[in-house]
């Protein structure tokens, strides 16, 4: 196996995930030898095992907020604190196992190929699938699409290599982003600045309650979230990134006229 790049380290953000967390992190590191953990307020004894592991593990951290500020949030104090440290990128995973800890070499192997892109997963479903999450991201990723002229092919799937530079600047231009918005308006505003998306198949599998699973997502809250933050980057779009939105919309007028030609 290939010595993994020294400048690239796994971040999991996690609030109250439960016993879940400790198998993602057991996983995570076994995978790659840099991982640290962000324990976003939580109020459960996850972060507590994660504490008896970093003991046992070197190249495993914890760093903790004291009150919960949501996903993105978590995952900028960790790059501040990545940063600090000397490292480059970060590969962003879910601490509730839905996300494939088997494939983080890989995907780290092509962030060393396209050290200046974003690499970002391509959800491949299984059974374990809610069928209301699948139909509700397909509208996320027809904006995002819009938005970015094409660009992203998820833009909620979360498992991702970003670089630490340009993600930091594009946080600190706004106040959003901290939330669950995170994943699709970081992956937009990358593209915004430049940044190249490299879009690779991973697969997701979604745990049941009685399997330990732990989802925050609420479907009205989170929607509504998601629809604000489409309207902004829309707006943005349009008064102050047009070149993303002209591909598109070109595309779709050819595609409308070669449709209603005799």
């Amino acid at each position: 196996m290939a010595m993994p790049p020294l400048t690239h380290l796994v971040i999991i953000p996690s609030y109250n995930t439960g016993p879940r967390l400790r198998q993602t992190v057991i996983e995570a590191r076994a995978a790659w030898p840099f991982v640290w953990v962000v324990i976003d307020g939580s109020t459960d004894s996850s972060g507590a095992e994660i504490d008896s592991l970093s003991g046992q593990h070197e190249g495993l951290r914890v760093l903790r907020l004291p009150e919960n500020r949501g996903k993105g949030a978590a995952i900028r104090h960790g790059m501040l604190a990545a940063r600090t440290a000397g490292f480059t990128h970060i590969l962003a995973m879910d601490a509730d196992g839905q996300h494939p800890a088997s494939r983080i070499a890989a995907f780290m192997a092509e962030s060393a190929r396209h050290p200046g892109a974003m690499i970002l997963g391509v959800p491949e479903f299984d059974a374990s699938a809610p069928s209301v999450r699948v139909s509700g991201r397909r509208i996320s990723n027809w904006w995002a699409k819009l938005e970015t002229g094409g660009a992203i092919g998820d833009s909620l799937f979360g498992f991702r290599v970003y670089p630490i530079e340009p993600l930091l600047a594009v946080m600190t231009e706004t106040r959003w982003m901290r939330r669950y918005d995170f994943d699709a308006e970081a992956a937009v505003r990358l593209a915004w600045r430049g940044v190249p998306a490299v879009n690779v198949p991973a697969p997701v599998r979604y745990y049941s309650a009685e399997e330990g699973g732990v989802s925050h997502f609420r479907y009205g809250r989170d929607n509504v979230l998601l629809t604000w933050m489409h309207i902004r980057l829309m707006l943005t779009a349009i008064f102050r990134r047009p070149r993303f939105l002209l591909p598109r919309w070109l595309s779709l007028a050819r595609t409308h006229e070669s449709a209603t030609l005799p």
